[in-house]
């Protein structure tokens, strides 16, 4: 479906019932919204992964504006701050009240823009393979290390100075790296809408990719908030990672670090992933301590 949200339509789809029929009438589920990751693509590439968790949620997943099916064909809009205030939006528009919002990778950048914004918004927080900013130097050294110099220097040539032929390169040589486990197959892409007009009007470090910096605004989030990152994901690199998790009051914090896992951290083991998130949603709203 569509779904009017400050004035565009977004693509929405929701995996299951919300109200759930059981001897005593009707149980109602938490809303866990889902923020794809990016941007250029849609939410179809973690559809399949996350609808597994229809059991403790009711999962909503929606396309950013400009991205995937949904509308948004201005460049002025393709913002964190406007991303951000249609997450609220589409809340709004749907009744969702205290949402548990689980933003991955560039969807998590997203999350915390939203959180920080309206931090009396979110019932809880899930920040998957995401951090507060974006350092290309550590993003580099982490390709070097997973790949090799070859595979630094490519990573390096698109994030410095985005093109489109140089994002096609990425994808070939250094997106096979965001997946550390070599036994599982890589993500399938596919079926994804690509919008690359969009990856190149945000990434790179002249672009709001290079500047967007949450570590002061993390300090203000009110609700509990799951933190999950791979030891070897290149492009959030654990030190990133860690003061991200640095910059979020502590009480509310639980912070999982992965070994063995990349950037793709619910492809190389979802087990521990979807398990953490289960316990997280089906647990206390109130804040959690550190695990």
């Amino acid at each position: 479906m569509h779904i009017l949200v400050n004035g565009v339509r977004l693509f929405v789809d929701v995996a299951n019932f919300g109200l759930v029929p059981g001897p005593h009438g009707l149980h109602e589920r938490p809303t866990l919204l889902m923020l794809h990751g990016g941007p250029g693509f849609d939410h179809v590439a973690f559809k399949e992964a996350f609808a597994q968790l229809a059991d403790v949620a009711q999962v909503v997943f929606y396309d950013h504006r400009g991205n995937g099916r949904s509308e948004g064909d201005d460049p002025a809009t393709w913002t964190l701050a406007q991303w951000a205030d249609d997450v609220k939006g589409l809340c709004d528009a749907l009744g969702i009240v205290r949402p548990i919002v689980c933003g991955l990778s560039f969807g998590g950048v997203v999350a915390q823009a939203y959180a920080t914004r309206h931090p009396d918004h979110p019932g809880k927080l899930i920040l998957l393979s995401t951090a507060a900013r974006t350092d290309f130097p550590t993003i580099v050294a982490a390709f070097a290390r997973v790949g090799g110099p070859e595979v630094a220097a490519v990573a390096e040539s698109y994030w410095m100075n985005p093109t489109a032929e140089g994002r096609a390169r990425y994808f070939e040589r250094c997106v096979p790296f965001y997946r550390h486990r070599r036994d599982r197959p890589p993500a399938d892409l596919s079926r994804v809408i690509m919008r690359p007009e969009v990856s190149l009007h945000f990434n790179g470090p002249r672009n709001e990719h290079g500047r967007f910096d949450f570590r002061a605004d993390l300090g203000r989030l009110r609700c509990p908030v799951l933190l999950m990152a791979g030891e070897h994901d290149p492009i959030v690199p654990m030190p990133l990672a860690e003061e991200t998790a640095a910059a979020i009051p502590s009480h509310l914090l639980r912070f999982e670090r992965l070994i063995g896992c990349g950037h793709q951290i619910h492809g190389d083991d979802p087990e521990r992933v979807f398990g953490a998130m289960r316990a997280f949603i089906s647990g206390p709203d109130a804040p959690v301590m550190a695990g």
